[in-house]
């Protein structure tokens, strides 16, 4: 069905069909009788469900003829606390809206973990969609850690009347090289940083909550900022030769992925914004990265239509996930029908979602060489997880996000127990422990 949601201008529609079950090797699923059962290792997610769509956003303004340039969605976000979602839909306008959608178009169990949620309906009430006007066409999004208490202090700085709040902030990298700083909560201005000679296609904040800012662009370069010292840049890097495409910080800040139109991709310290090494293996342009939860592997997606598992530690490549098409293509001149445009880790670390040029959404289990699952997706550009896992979004040429069941699983406890000791040491570290060599093995993904 579809309903007109006039208070946003938005069209939302959703299938109204039961939430799929799905379930990894290892780890453990709900049964039918509601209890949680394990996964055989040998036989896991070999037959699961497709993804079901849940929601679908569309912009509510008609599409005229001159509507169809700049229409792109090219970038979507959830905040890490799971209560807003960012859209660039096209058009210079960012929507910030609320998370969970409506109730009747979310199925239960979905609701954000919202550490805000309380203070918002004591306090402001329940926030509001806000709706951004950058000017320019936005490319890149990426929301602050939540709560941030140096943000509070970029807050009181831009707003001393007002008392001390905790302050989520968003940033969108525009066509013109620009990058704005917003405020979530109000929709606020907070700074304007100008560095970059050309569009800013991917933004990335150190999850430690720094404020620190990495910025990524087609003038070939990377831009640190620290939002703490009014936005004050601190280093450029500078290296690649075409554009870069994309940017992903390990979720121990100790790293940095860059990725450009190039067949390397460039990893970077953290803490010395130096090159660390080049990674190289892919035979055409990587245009995506993204770290795991434990920041032990890197994938990289590229237009030869493979993504590539990486130990970031050792630059070894673990495992390549080949693309192929389920049918031949409809027009044979279009020789990159499966070339990829995004790829992401689920916030457990047990799946990949990737988007490609096939009209596919695929979902990868860690351990399978081939995809557990497919949606079909119309011009897909981007994907991301929500942070507390079961859904994906993801966002496309038309200006449209579609949102869709992702597995929700209990992850085993080896893995756990894996995923906490990969947050903390290096693959150099775990070999160098005095364990078993399957042990060793495990903790370094090399059972693949």
């Amino acid at each position: 069905r579809r309903l007109d949601r006039r208070r946003t201008g938005l069209c939302v529609a959703r299938l109204p069909t039961p939430l799929a079950q799905w379930g990894a090797p290892g780890s453990r699923r709900l049964g039918p009788s509601g209890t949680w059962g394990v996964i055989p290792e040998d036989v896991g997610a070999q037959v699961p469900e497709e993804p079901l769509l849940l929601a679908e956003l569309k912009p509510g303004r008609p599409h005229q003829f001159d509507w169809k340039s700049s229409c792109e969605t090219w970038s979507v976000a959830f905040s890490p606390d799971g209560s807003w979602f960012a859209w660039s839909q096209g058009h210079c306008i960012v929507k910030l809206i609320p998370w969970p959608l409506e109730e009747q178009f979310i199925p239960k169990g979905f609701e954000a973990k919202s550490r805000s949620s309380k203070n918002d309906t004591k306090g402001r009430g329940s926030p509001k969609e806000k709706t951004l006007d950058c000017g320019q066409i936005v490319w890149g999004l990426a929301f602050s850690p939540w709560p941030s208490p140096p943000s509070r202090k970029l807050w009181a700085r831009h707003h001393p009347q007002v008392p001390d709040v905790s302050c989520l902030i968003l940033a969108t990298g525009l066509n013109d090289g620009q990058i704005k700083i917003w405020e979530v909560q109000t929709g606020l201005l907070l700074l304007n940083l100008s560095g970059h000679q050309d569009v800013v296609r991917d933004l990335s904040f150190t999850p430690s909550g720094s404020l620190i800012l990495v910025s990524a662009s087609r003038d070939k370069t990377l831009r640190i900022w620290d939002l703490n010292k009014h936005g004050k840049q601190i280093q450029v890097l500078s290296g690649h030769l075409q554009w870069v495409y994309c940017c992903s910080i390990s979720p121990d800040c100790s790293m940095l992925c860059s990725a450009a139109g190039e067949k390397s991709v460039f990893l970077w310290s953290m803490r010395s914004y130096t090159l660390i090494r080049k990674l190289e293996g892919h035979q055409s342009s990587v245009v995506s990265c993204d770290f795991s939860p434990d920041s032990a592997l890197l994938v990289t997606a590229s237009y030869d239509t493979n993504v590539i598992m990486w130990d970031p530690y050792t630059g070894e490549r673990l495992r390549s996930l080949h693309h192929t098409q389920l049918s031949p293509p409809m027009d044979d001149s279009d020789v990159h029908i499966s070339s990829l445009r995004s790829v992401c880790f689920s916030p457990e670390g047990l799946y990949l979602a990737t988007v490609a040029d096939d009209r596919l959404l695929r979902i990868w289990a860690l351990e399978l060489k081939t995809p557990i699952a497919f949606a079909p997706m119309t011009n897909g550009l981007c994907c991301t997880f929500f942070p507390h896992g079961g859904v994906i979004a993801t966002g496309t040429r038309d200006g449209h996000v579609q949102f869709w069941t992702a597995p929700r699983v209990l992850s085993s406890l080896k893995h756990l127990c894996r995923k906490a000791l990969r947050s903390f040491l290096t693959t150099y570290q775990v070999l160098a422990l005095p364990i078993p060599k399957k042990m060793k093995e495990f903790l370094t993904y090399r059972t693949f």
